[in-house]
Parts: structure tokens; sequence; C-alpha cells
């Protein structure tokens, strides 16, 4: 009956206390600039109610809101749907502290990591995505869009119980802005359960002509690149020490509604989440570069380095050899920006550069067949593994399959004071990156051990990337006071 009154009540989104909001107007949280260029262009269409910390909290006209999406941002909703004045405007007053520190990530999983990224399959994120945009659409307000979520949910499960898991769970989220709920599956940690390590992505899909949506790469790609991590790591029998977490989240295309209501339970309750890594459009390459780490004011740059760091290390050459560059994407650009706004470490690496990515998305053209082969797919799936293993860890693994650091490195007196025990050369070359994949020194012919000046580096956190002759990398992340 609740669901009844939900789909006949509203016209676009859907929450608690729409009755008492003028039909077709809702409150949300948008970028100060994007805020007051609507109200220039349109001032009967939104209300700018109060502005702080670069964010504005507006009443705002459905069509209005999403003029964001095609004439001011070029991905992802540009806002976040709140469900009262009250929410909007307590949002953008609170600032929340950073949680946890990125130099705590390590990389000691070799040989398990490189087990499962020799068992990634792109045939199965095929099949994902064929799935998913056979549905026709997955528009939040739809019935579709509500089965799709069960039918993933089943699909993840018969994974688990094939894979014979009682350490498994799954949680259907119902939620108040939305009448399509999201899917949480967990993977109970063996040592530290109350530390999280999270993957998601949204499930939904959105056009003009909300029954025609197929969403192949927008994000069908997404969940497929997270469908495929699942079943590498069940394969495997991976018993990660901390709790792991997959996330495939409703109404992301109308503001991430329920990324932010979930974001917002965990924070509320107090729950320690290490890091949270967005797959969203992982199949269309539209770059040279394989990955694009998102590198603007909505990610962490101390994780996108910790990301860099593992892109590195287990693809800088071989038979899983990736490249990658970095770009920016917007405010309320995809769900990552719900744990980023609450303190989370949160990285978005994405499948091109912007302004490169899909031309198709939003639109009934966004199809399989248009996104190319989901190799590409797979390459994320290969960066998810990497990150869920070495920040998570296995609890499965021997002592002697635990790689032990050849690169000892430490930062004195603005000095980088460094150490490779098992170079395959005698000369080195030497990177150091900021968070924003830009190089900031660059040095070649240095000995195996050795001093780098940085005075002329400012605070903040860098990734020192040392390669030997054969083109073998040592990496570490560090600070500079």
């Amino acid at each position: 009956m609740r669901k009844n009154i939900f789909y006949t009540i509203l016209v676009f989104f859907v929450a608690g206390n729409c009755l008492a909001q003028q039909a077709g107007w809702f409150y949300a949280t948008m970028n100060q600039q994007n805020a007051q260029t609507l109200k220039e262009s349109h001032p009967d269409g939104i209300e700018i109610l109060s502005s702080a910390n670069g964010q504005s909290a507006v009443f705002v006209q459905e069509e209005v809101a999403h003029l964001l999406h095609h004439n001011v941002v070029v991905h992802g909703p540009g806002f976040v749907y709140k469900p009262s004045q009250q929410a909007a405007e307590n949002t953008i007053g609170q600032v929340y502290a950073q949680k946890f520190d990125v130099l705590d990530f390590t990389i000691t999983q070799d040989a398990f990591v490189n087990q499962c990224l020799d068992m990634v399959d792109p045939q199965n994120i095929e099949e994902t995505i064929l799935d998913l945009q056979g549905y026709g659409t997955r528009f939040h307000q739809t019935p579709i869009a509500e089965q799709a979520v069960y039918d993933m949910r089943d699909k993840w499960q018969a994974m688990a119980d094939a894979a014979g898991r009682n350490d498994v769970s799954f949680r259907i989220v119902d939620h108040v802005g939305t009448p399509m709920p999201s899917l949480i599956m967990t993977i109970q940690g063996t040592q530290d359960p109350d530390e999280y390590v999270i993957v998601g992505g949204h499930i939904d899909s959105i056009t003009p002509d909300h029954n025609d949506a197929p969403g192949a790469d927008d994000n069908a790609s997404g969940i497929g690149t997270i469908t495929e991590i699942i079943r590498v790591l069940l394969d495997a029998d991976y018993h990660p020490l901390k709790t792991v977490e997959f996330m495939a989240y409703a109404a992301e295309e109308v503001g991430l509604v329920g990324s932010d209501e979930i974001a917002q339970e965990y924070y509320d309750e107090g729950k320690n989440v290490l890091a949270y890594v967005q797959f969203d459009m992982t199949n269309y390459e539209g770059s040279s570069d394989d990955i694009t780490i998102i590198e603007d004011n909505y990610t962490t740059a101390d994780l996108n380095l910790y990301l860099i760091e593992l892109l590195e290390h287990y693809n800088s050459s071989g038979d899983h050899a990736l490249t990658y560059t970095s770009s920016a994407c917007n405010y309320a650009c995809s769900d990552h920006a719900s744990w980023e706004a609450r303190g989370y470490l949160a990285s978005f690496p994405f499948e091109s550069r912007f302004g490169e990515h899909n031309p198709y998305i939003h639109t009934p053209e966004d199809v399989y067949s248009v996104s190319g082969s989901s190799t590409h797919a797979a390459k994320f799936t290969k960066l998810g593994l990497e990150f869920i293993i070495e920040v998570a860890k296995s609890g499965t693994m021997s002592t002697n399959e635990v790689l032990q650091p050849a690169l000892s490195m430490t930062v004195s007196d603005k000095q980088l004071i460094y150490k490779i025990d098992d170079a395959s050369s005698k000369k080195l070359s030497l990177i150091i990156l900021d968070g924003s994949a830009r190089k900031i020194i660059s040095k070649n012919n240095l000995p195996v051990s050795g001093n780098v000046s940085l005075t002329t580096v400012p605070k903040g956190f860098y990734i020192a990337i040392f390669k030997d002759e054969n083109g073998k990398a040592f990496t570490r992340k560090f600070m500079v006071k």
C-alpha cells in the first residue's frame, strides 16, 4: 500500500515529506557556483536557501536541476537529493573530519593478488552488463528497477552459496528518497570485523524516456566489474581480516539518493570505514590510458595516491599492465561523493578522461554494443581486487606468502632517504607524484640507496616510484610536514 502511494503522488522524487512540497520541486545541495548559475538562467525554478563551505542548500524544480547535467557539468546529477530543508541546510553547514590515515595502507599480498588477477574473466562482466541492459530500464521509480536489485542479490548469493560461505550476508536497504532499494553484500572480517573496506556503484539508469533506459555503461558496467570482483574472491576462497562490503545503489541518477542515505547511516552508527572506491562507468575506452583517477575536490587525494601505488606495483608491466592518468569530475559526480563528504577516504577510478567518456550515456543508445569489449571493464576489476586485498588483507595466507617490503624509505629534514634491497640493476629512476597524479620530481641514474632533496616540495602526501632498468617498480607513500 505504501509503495502505491509513492508511485501515485510523486513525479520524480519520492520522499516521506514530499506531500508538503510543491509538485516537481525538491530539496538538494549543490555546488554554490552552479546554484548561482541556475538562479541566473532560471530564477523562478530554484530557490537558494543558504550557502556555506562552497555549497548551497536549494529548493529546486526537477527540470531545472537536470539542466546541471546537460548544461553545467559533464557527469552525474550535479546535486544531492535531501528529504527536507533542514537536512539540506545541515549538510552544507557541517564539516566532517577525515578519518584514518592512508599511510597505514601497505602492499604485502603479492602472491594472492596475482593469483586473483589471473582469474579475471571479461566474459563474466559482459554477461552481467547484458543481463542488466535486458531489463529495458532501471529508472528508480519503476517496479522493474526494484526487481533488478533483488535479482542481483540472488546472483551474488548464488555465488556465495556455491562457495559454501557462511560468513557472507546480504541486506536489502529501503530508502526514504526512492522506492528503489539498494543492495549490500558483506564478507565478515576474521580479525577486525568492525573495520570496513567498501566498493560500490549504482544499479539504476536514466533517460528522458524513463521506460527506455538500458544503461549498459552507466552503470551496468560498474556493477559487472563489482560482480566479477566478488566471483574471483569467492572462487579464491578469500577470507579478509577486515570486513569487505559490496554495494549496488538505488537512485544515483537523481541525486545520489541510495549512497547518501547509506553513508549517513554508517556515519551516524560510527562505523569505521577505512576506504571506499566507486565503480561508475568502466567499459568505454575513450582515452589512450586505461584508468583515469578522478582527482578533484570530491575525492581524497591520499587514497588516490594509494590507487596509483597499487597500479605501479601490480600493473606497470607484464600480463596485467595498465596505464593511468587523472581528470576532474564535479559536485555529486557519483556515489563516492556521499562517502567523501562525511570524512571517509574515497576514490573514483573512471573509464576515461572527462570529455572523452561515453557520449551515449543517459540515452537509449547506451547499450553494450557501442561501449566496446568488456576487457576494458576487466581492468577495473583488477584494480578493485588489488584495493580490497591489500587494504582488508587476507586471513588465508601463510607467513612466507606475505611480501616483505623491498624499499625502505624515510623523510627527514626535507630529505627523502631510501634503500632498495633487491633491485636487479645498479641504477634507478625516480618520479614523485602528488595526489593529482602530477609529476613533482623526476630523477634518473640514481644509486640503489641514497638521498633526494625535497626542499621544493610543499607540505602534503606524495608517492615515490622507483624503477630499475628492467622496469620493476618500488613504491611508497610519504608525507612532507
